[in-house]
């Protein structure tokens, strides 16, 4: 990075989330934070109110740990990926860029489907956490139950595609995606490792996409 830039010394570094995809904060570092980020493993910026390092989550427990970092192209920028251990902003919001008058997600739509991955990891790790869970209740009845239910939803969204049947459609794809997050999850799998063998079955040429 290229810090002498900038007249204070001072990069601006966006957090992403590596997971959704959603904008989760900026922040700025100089060399000193940057070293200390990449040293722990946690996001650290220098606080230019307090004119000091400060590590996100020093306070809260909510700490950034970093999956990879991405210079601008004039390296007087930086976007990080991260894992949040939880909300990043002081207010307890997922994203600081949330503000009440927004939907929840200020990101793309498909972001939504990692947070609810996420919720159903959750799940499976501490199934005791919500009694009342739908989704803790199938991890409790296993597999067979889990693949039955994947099953139901794949023949109800079949029939109401041939039928023509937009709404139901619509609500029976968001039962079958739902059911197999369950499947995947139970199965220690995760969307990730699918979306992986999509980018193995396409090899970018010349521009253009072909299936193998």
């Amino acid at each position: 990075m290229d810090f002498a830039k900038m007249p204070d010394g001072l990069i601006p570094v966006i957090v992403q989330d590596a997971h959704t995809g959603q904008v989760l904060m900026l922040g700025y570092q100089n060399a000193e934070a940057q070293r200390v980020t990449r040293q722990t493993g946690r996001v650290t910026f220098f606080s230019r109110s307090k004119q000091r390092l400060w590590t996100k989550g020093e306070t809260s427990g909510n700490y950034l740990t970093v999956v990879s970092e991405h210079e601008d192209c004039d390296q007087d920028a930086l976007l990080i990926l991260a894992r949040p251990d939880g909300p990043t902003c002081h207010r307890g919001t997922t994203s600081c860029f949330e503000q009440s008058q927004q939907t929840r997600y200020p990101a793309p739509a498909v972001s939504f489907v990692a947070e609810l991955e996420r919720l159903v990891q959750r799940r499976h790790q501490h199934p005791d956490e919500d009694p009342k869970s739908y989704t803790a209740s199938l991890f409790r009845k296993g597999m067979p139950k889990i693949a039955q239910k994947v099953g139901e939803e794949a023949v109800e969204t079949v029939i109401d595609a041939v039928g023509g049947n937009l709404e139901g459609l619509k609500g029976e794809a968001a039962d079958l995606l739902y059911h197999l997050l369950v499947l995947l999850t139970a199965s220690g799998l995760s969307m990730e490792d699918v979306v992986d063998v999509l980018k193995q079955r396409h090899t970018t040429i010349s521009g253009g996409v072909r299936r193998e």
